[in-house]
């Protein structure tokens, strides 16, 4: 009994790990050129460019500052002025046409959040596939003391695309029991 059986594994694992090097060049492989793809080059997506309207012209295109990026930049459309506590809808002046079965996640910007305190009310911010108004950010200023100015033009937040489930639900009398059942908000601890 070599190493592999002693542990539980099958004649299927050991194919697994004796191919996984093979399997991980070819999932890294460019899909037009063939050849590796290295991590500065453009991620490729099995979802195509998405519709985009740009409802102000002056404004740039979402856009993400690193090729590997999750989230593409949404700028501000006007100049808002929040006063501590304060929160406001600032639209971006575009409006998009996710696909079905897709959902567009819009996260606050980690720079304005970390030295200004400025993040989004409702994040993640749900854009569902059949909107195509244009996207706005309720913006909130988390500082209690500075009041902050988004200007026109500004990086504001991060739009994330990702596919979604779109799930039925059916009621039931009782839900299959588990380890964790029905404790949450704090139920394991801290340490």
């Amino acid at each position: 009994m070599d190493s592999l059986e002693k542990r539980g594994f099958s004649d299927t694992h050991a194919t697994l790990v004796e191919f996984a090097p093979i399997a991980v060049m070819w999932a890294t492989m460019n899909a037009t050129t063939n050849s590796p793809r290295g991590l500065d080059s453009e991620p490729q997506s099995a979802l195509g460019p998405i519709p985009l309207k740009r409802l102000d012209p002056e404004l740039p295109l979402p856009k993400r500052a690193h090729a590997g990026d999750a989230g593409a930049d949404l700028y501000a459309a006007e100049t808002v002025t929040l006063a501590p506590g304060q929160r406001a809808l600032v639209g971006t002046g575009v409006a998009l046409a996710l696909p079905l079965g897709t959902v567009g996640l819009i996260h606050p910007r980690s720079g304005l959040a970390a030295k200004h305190g400025l993040s989004i009310v409702n994040t993640p911010g749900t854009i569902d596939a059949q909107y195509r108004g244009e996207l706005k950010v309720c913006m909130v200023n988390t500082d209690r003391d500075e009041a902050f100015t988004i200007e026109r033009g500004m990086r504001i937040a991060q739009l994330v695309v990702q596919r979604v489930e779109l799930v039925d639900f059916v009621e039931v009398d009782e839900l299959d029991d588990t380890e964790r059942g029905a404790g949450g908000y704090g139920s394991t601890g801290t340490n």
